[in-house]
């Protein structure tokens, strides 16, 4: 399982931290006195900051309540990729699910991407440089592009979609400045991001707009007594007494006994990150020259952008723990693989964190009972679905029905043999490196 986390611990030192050093977040000061309110958030992250902005706009009281600071997790550690997609293509869904479905999952794909960009403008949160680049997915083999441009050409003919282009080798290397591809496929519905900026902001709009926030105040326990209709918090400085709880906790479940049962939805990997030093001008001048942000498509797959001059390039971590060196080693041969000019540059900044992936590769929205709702497992791509799945768990705290699509949960769903997940990940993993060596 997850070795867990301590609460109260700061915030990764990261790229995003050192780019947000100059405006600093006023710390949000712990809970220190028992209240009431309608619906009670945990987790300050995008889904729960979400969920408060979607509650508050209908003028319900709440609050939302974190064991650490505002985006501690992975709403501050990510990459800053806003994405249009899920984890399963949508010619995949088409194929399990019919076309109707793949439609309405398309429109919840894009409509998260326009709530960021909503978000950003209502908040004016000009610091987390949102920029609407697209996004480059880079085959490094002919059956791995085959099968992407195939993808590109059913969402064209079948979905009226013209975001997604194909892009030939000699352009993705005069793009990225990588011989590595074979070519690609440009997603123009994506952008990029400073993650941490973005939350933050978030949490200064809703504090300025009257929720409170509380840091540094971990959920210890949820109860409710037979026959009360509210549900009893505790936390360490106070007591919360809600008629709703959104539990919003996603990959960091697992802090306290409190939300640990949701950490059971969720397969976990790990993700890390590095980051050069600033780029000589001229390396600067050649790489990623269009600012998007970069995929690859091997099974373990690796993203890459470039930050305020820096190379920044990410993948998943099965084998490693958080703070261990083994998976940004291992990135820094896999960037100078595709970028052999970057031998020499220095890394400035290594840091990880977890994903909330889940057993069907869909994120899960939907009530664990009828006082509790939950949002988590964005797969990867969570900048743009927290966002917008965050407001859903607020309507469905409330009675509402919001088009969920296969994103609905109809209950908590463990992942099967969960005591088993780690290992079997590692297992996993291997044999995805395994067939990523040979081409497969």
């Amino acid at each position: 399982m997850l070795a867990p986390t301590t609460p109260g611990r700061p915030q990764p030192d990261s790229l995003w931290r050192a780019l947000a050093a100059d405006a600093p977040l006023s710390p949000g000061a712990p809970l220190a006195r028992d209240l009431a309110v309608e619906v009670a958030v945990i987790g300050a992250g995008y889904s729960g900051l979400a969920a408060a902005y979607a509650l508050q706009k209908r003028g319900v009281e709440c609050v939302v309540l974190d064991a650490n600071p505002v985006g501690w997790g992975a709403s501050g550690r990510n990459g800053g990729v806003v994405s249009s997609k899920f984890r399963l293509s949508f010619p995949t869904i088409h194929k399990l699910h019919g076309l109707d479905t793949a439609k309405r999952m398309h429109r919840l794909a894009h409509e998260g991407v326009r709530v960021v960009e909503s978000f950003v403008d209502e908040f004016r949160i000009d610091r987390a440089r949102f920029e609407h680049t697209g996004s480059l997915r880079c085959a490094h083999t002919e059956r791995a592009l085959d099968a992407i441009c195939a993808e590109a050409d059913w969402v064209r003919t079948t979905l009226n979609d013209t975001s997604m282009t194909v892009q030939s080798r000699a352009e993705v290397e005069r793009e990225t400045g990588s011989k590595g591809f074979v070519g690609g496929v440009l997603s123009a519905d994506a952008g990029t991001i400073l993650p941490l900026e973005y939350v933050r902001g978030l949490a200064r709009g809703m504090t300025a707009r009257g929720v409170p926030i509380y840091e540094s105040t971990p959920v210890l326990k949820m109860h409710r007594a037979a026959g009360d209709a509210h549900v009893t918090l505790v936390t360490p400085g106070g007591t919360v007494r809600a008629k709703q709880v959104i539990v919003a906790t996603n990959a960091y479940s697992d802090l306290t006994s409190a939300t640990s049962p949701y950490q059971r939805e969720l397969v976990p990997f790990r993700s890390a990150m590095i980051a050069t030093e600033c780029l000589p001008a001229d390396l600067d001048a050649r790489l990623m020259v269009e600012r998007r942000s970069y995929t690859e498509t091997r099974r373990m797959m690796k993203w890459f952008r470039k930050v305020d001059g820096r190379m920044l390039f990410g993948g998943r971590d099965a084998f490693g723990k958080e703070g261990q060196m083994t998976g940004f080693d291992a990135l820094q041969r896999a960037m100078v693989s595709l970028f052999p000019d970057l031998a020499d540059v220095r890394i400035e900044y290594r840091w990880s964190g977890y994903v909330g992936m889940t057993f069907n590769s869909l994120p899960h929205v939907g009530r664990s009972d009828d006082a509790t709702t939950f949002c988590l497992g964005y797969n990867g791509a969570g900048v743009a679905m927290a966002s917008l799945l965050g407001q859903h768990a607020a309507a469905l705290a409330l009675g509402e029905t919001p088009e969920l699509s296969l994103l609905g949960a109809p209950g908590l769903r463990p992942v099967p043999f969960h005591s088993l997940r780690a290992p079997g990940v590692r297992l996993v993993a291997a044999w995805y490196q395994i067939l990523d060596a040979i081409g497969a």
